[in-house]
């Protein structure tokens, strides 16, 4: 016992004789040791940010959007040929009678437009839906109500407005119960609608997969899909450089809840075999499963999570081959130590210890620091963040929303992953510069100067 606790103490008493040197290699296993834990934090935040958004989605929903292909079908009106695509009435009707695993339903129709409230305008996206969309979609209410069945049923002139759209047609009075004008087509003044609600800030989601791009919930005006359909119709026409562009869509887009898990992918199957009897293209439609989504995240995420290890592993790697270099200079320089330790008595297997106890000692010194600092991981990048947002403002905007609202999680695993290799890779890359010195012949070493 005694001749373990001196091996340590004449381990530490060597290592305190170069305190730069020793210092400049723990740095090594530090940032080797801290990489592996930042980076698979920051890996594990993205990735659960990601997972949110298809979360958000709902994993029993089946999402089919409205797409515009490359080659429309055509429509001739007025004299105009206007293109005309995507999902239709008669394509919602015919999934609800057919797919009996369907039990809930949601059609949606989005349009650019112009909201006015007196002299003020501003443009946004005009939803007509219906009143689940509030919980499919996450709305929540600030102030009134969201739509509901009898504005739906009775085709009521109604609108909600999202909280920034509120902001800017009411800066200085409450929106409830006054009235907005939307615009229609080209060259009508617009229809009256009465604000009976105002929701709470919603943030946008990130495009999920190659079908579903991401949603701004920003600029949002919400009316009921029956009355978007009595005072619009389905042809929306634009004035563009000068002149007239339309399209015919039904609908943009439907939301399908079925009742298990299990369910979603042979429904989302029947779905687009039921699509594809009825449309020419298979470009104008596209159907989303955020199930499979969420299983290619939770895929990528552990495949995203090994790889920033592994290239964190190198940091390790790297510090390893230095604690070789230290400690073989260490065996040059202390040449005529071992030799006079060698003549005193001392054994080969007594060297190795001795030097495998500076190389130990300097990994887990090195590993308990990377630890600490590793788990400093989130307020410092958050710090950096809150730092970057308010000094570069412009840089944030350009970043996906998954990044700009990063939080790193560390993950437990990665702890003691990163300190058992970093103690590893120290006995390892410090065993030849141990079995080096232990080798000298000791009449040789007496010799050394």
């Amino acid at each position: 016992m005694f001749t373990f606790i001196r091996t340590w103490q004449l381990a530490a008493k060597s290592l305190l004789l170069h305190p730069m040197r020793s210092l400049l290699t723990v740095l090594g296993i530090f940032i080797g040791v801290a990489s592996v834990i930042w980076l698979m934090a920051i890996g594990e935040g993205i990735s659960i940010k990601a997972q949110e958004q298809i979360e958000s989605l709902g994993a029993n929903n089946i999402i089919v959007r409205t797409i515009k292909p490359a080659n429309p079908e055509m429509s001739t009106m007025r004299r105009r040929s206007i293109p005309t695509f995507g999902i239709k009435r008669e394509d919602y009707e015919r999934i609800l009678a057919t797919v009996p695993t369907i039990i809930n339903s949601m059609p949606v129709r989005e349009i650019r437009r112009t909201f006015a409230a007196g002299p003020i305008q501003t443009d946004g996206r005009l939803v007509g839906t219906t009143p689940i969309y509030a919980e499919l979609s996450q709305i929540e209410i600030d102030r009134g109500t969201f739509l509901s069945d009898i504005d739906q049923r009775e085709a009521l002139p109604h609108c909600v407005l999202s909280a920034s759209i509120a902001e800017k047609l009411f800066p200085n009075s409450d929106p409830m119960g006054k009235t907005v004008r939307i615009q229609g087509n080209v060259n009508d003044t617009g229809f009256p609608y009465k604000v009976i609600g105002v929701a709470k800030p919603r943030g946008a989601t990130g495009a999920v997969g190659g079908s579903f791009s991401a949603q701004d919930f920003t600029n949002d005006v919400y009316v009921p899909l029956a009355t978007l359909w009595n005072r619009m119709g389905d042809t929306m026409m634009i004035r563009k450089s000068g002149q007239f562009e339309g399209e015919i869509v039904e609908l943009s887009q439907l939301t399908l809840q079925v009742g298990s898990r299990k369910e979603v992918k042979e429904t989302a199957d029947i779905i687009t075999a039921t699509l594809a009897q009825t449309h020419r293209s298979a470009d104008d439609f596209a159907v989303v499963v955020p199930l499979e989504l969420l299983e290619q995240a939770e895929t990528t995420r552990i495949m995203f999570n090994v790889f920033m290890g592994l290239i964190a592993a190198i940091s390790l790697l790297v510090g390893g081959i230095g604690i070789m270099n230290i400690m073989l200079a260490t065996v040059t320089e202390r040449t005529r130590e071992i030799g006079i330790r060698r003549a005193l008595g001392a054994k080969q297997g007594d060297i190795i210890r001795q030097f495998l106890a500076e190389t130990v000692m300097l990994s887990v010194a090195g590993g308990a620091v990377g630890v600490a600092v590793g788990l400093s991981c989130r307020p410092i990048t958050m710090l950096a963040m809150t730092l970057i947002k308010m000094k570069m403002p412009e840089i944030i905007q350009t970043l996906p929303p998954v990044v700009q609202d990063i939080e790193p999680i560390i993950v437990p695993v990665s702890i003691p992953i990163a300190f058992v290799i970093s103690v590893v890779i120290g006995v390892v890359f410090g065993l030849y510069p141990a079995y080096r010195a232990a080798k000298m012949d000791p009449i040789e070493a007496l010799r050394h100067e």
